[in-house]
C-alpha cells in the first residue's frame, strides 16, 4: 500500500478506496502476548514427555497445568514448530519356527537345495493340466519336467526317488506353497 501511495501521490484513504481494502488492514498491529514464549515452552517439554500425543491431547494436559486456553491456539503453535506426531510401525509377527521362517537361506552348492512345484494349465478342449517342476537352486537347472492330469504325492516321491539315485541325494527340498522338507 506505501507504494501505491507514494507512487501515485494518493493519501492512504483514497488508496485503499482504489484496490478495495479496509483502512483498519494497514493500520492493525497484531498483539503479541506476554505468555507465548511460556506456552511454546510448557507445549514442548510435553510434546517430549508424550510423544504419541497430538495437539489436543497436549491442549488437555495444559489446561491440566493451569492455562486457559484454547485448542485453536495449541494449534497453532504446534504448526508453527513444526511438529508431528510420528507414525506407529508395526512390528511383524513372527510365525512358526526358524525350520518354517520365510527367510530363504541361499543355495550354495550344486546339489544343495532343490524346489518344486506345480504350474497349471489348460488343454484346448478345457482339461486342467498339471506341470510337476524340479530345479537346483543353485545352477537353477531344470532336474524334472513331469506333465499329467493329476499327480498324487507316490508320483512326486518316485520322481524324486529317481533324481536322488541319479544326482545324488540333495541338502534340503522346498515347495514354495508347503514347509521346508530339511535334511531329505
Amino acid at each position: 500500500m506505501n507504494e501505491l501511495q507514494s507512487t501515485f501521490a494518493v493519501s492512504q484513504r483514497r488508496a485503499c478506496r482504489a484496490v478495495d481494502q479496509p483502512r483498519q488492514t494497514q493500520r492493525y498491529q497484531a498483539k503479541v502476548r506476554d505468555d507465548e514464549p511460556a506456552l511454546v515452552e510448557d507445549i514442548l517439554k510435553l510434546v517430549g514427555e508424550y510423544p504419541r500425543y497430538g495437539y489436543r491431547l497436549i491442549c488437555g494436559k495444559l489446561r491440566q497445568l493451569g492455562w486457559t486456553i484454547n485448542p485453536k491456539r495449541v494449534y497453532r503453535i504446534w504448526k508453527q514448530e513444526g511438529l508431528k506426531v510420528p507414525v506407529k510401525k508395526r512390528k511383524k509377527r513372527r510365525l512358526g519356527n526358524k525350520n518354517n521362517s520365510a527367510q530363504r537361506h541361499a543355495a550354495e552348492h550344486i546339489n544343495h537345495v532343490w524346489s518344486w512345484d506345480f504350474i497349471f494349465d489348460r488343454t484346448a478342449s478345457g482339461k486342467q493340466l498339471k506341470w510337476l517342476v524340479i530345479i537346483d537352486e543353485f545352477t537353477r537347472e531344470n532336474l524334472c519336467l513331469e506333465i499329467g492330469y493329476g499327480f498324487k504325492s507316490e508320483d512326486v516321491i518316485d520322481c524324486l526317488v529317481a533324481l536322488s539315485a541319479e544326482r545324488g541325494r540333495p541338502g534340503a527340498i522346498r515347495n514354495p506353497s508347503l514347509s521346508p522338507t530339511d535334511h531329505w
